[in-house]
């Protein structure tokens, strides 16, 4: 059995004598440039993560999969029109390469074939985490024009768009979508709560809704530990004035609930003035209400 069989197979038994998912998430990038993710996959937070055996991640050559002497991932498209289209057959090849289950099977097995085209869904943070628990995925760079529309009908079981404007290619977006995936696997990070106090974080807090236990922090964000699908609260370090510019008393006076209280609001302050569409889908407190009129007062004057 292949190193990577050997290892799923452990965790496997892992999960099942200790009740918790032990983390591997294998990914696979198909490109015709595998040499442009030496850098991303090579430093930071994802380098440590293949290392400490969380994730393997494999850079598929497309051009490995096609059959002239040329190496041809394009042609023409039909119909006429401007610009290359990447053809099917390495695509299809490439991907049953690698042995996953069949479309209908895929979710079952925790398995997802991604086509990367300005097409697709709007990548968040909510599909990042979705994507995180999965145990195999395969990102799809598109190229050119575009990708032959079969692969997107056929091949794959979604496709992502990481915003809405068009890139030369998918590797950038399949880089982002790495490093977004990897670090929500349980142990990248060195602190768990990190991923949680950072902007578009809706989850559950660490601990969940239990307020029996009063060591137990609840679902509700508080600031210091979620952000509750807002933009991140301002950040500051030492020095505490840099240039005549001070870093806001409340943070250095060692009260935690004004503390608390400012992170909310400056995040709802952030929020209602670069992504005002965030509040419609944020869980607000009635304190958040009262800050978010709060604001508008101060605004008004």
């Amino acid at each position: 059995m292949a190193e990577s069989g050997l290892r799923i197979c452990f965790l496997g038994v892992l999960d099942d004598l200790c009740g918790k998912r032990f983390w591997f998430l294998q990914i696979d990038i198909i490109t015709i440039f595998p040499e442009f993710f030496r850098g991303p996959l090579d430093h930071g937070i994802i380098r440590r993560a293949r290392e400490a055996g969380l994730v393997k991640i494999e850079v598929r050559d497309l051009r490995v999969h096609t059959r002239d002497r040329h190496r041809t991932v394009d042609d023409r498209p039909f119909g006429g029109g401007e610009g290359m289209v990447l053809k099917p057959e390495p695509l299809f090849e490439c991907v049953e390469s690698l042995n996953l289950a069949t479309g209908d099977e895929r979710a079952a097995a925790k398995q997802s074939v991604v086509l990367l085209s300005a097409q697709g869904r709007r990548f968040d943070q909510a599909l990042a985490a979705e994507l995180a628990d999965l145990d195999r995925l395969v990102l799809i760079c598109g190229r050119y024009e575009g990708v032959d529309e079969r692969v997107g009908m056929h091949l794959a079981d979604r496709e992502i768009s990481i915003g809405d404007y068009v890139l030369s290619g998918g590797e950038l977006g399949a880089a982002v979508i790495a490093d977004t995936v990897v670090r929500l696997i349980p142990g990248a990070l060195g602190n768990e709560a990190s991923t949680r106090q950072e902007s578009f974080f809706a989850g559950p807090e660490i601990g969940g809704g239990d307020l029996s236990d009063k060591n137990v922090r609840p679902t509700q964000p508080d600031s210091t530990c979620a952000s509750g699908g807002l933009l991140d609260y301002p950040h500051y370090t030492r020095p505490a004035e840099f240039r005549g510019m001070k870093v806001p008393e409340v943070l250095v006076n060692g009260n935690h609930e004004d503390i608390r209280r400012w992170r909310r609001r400056s995040a709802l302050e952030k929020t209602l003035r670069n992504r005002p569409d965030l509040l419609d889908q944020a869980r607000l407190s009635e304190e958040d209400r009262e800050l978010l009129a709060e604001i508008a007062a101060s605004a008004e004057q």
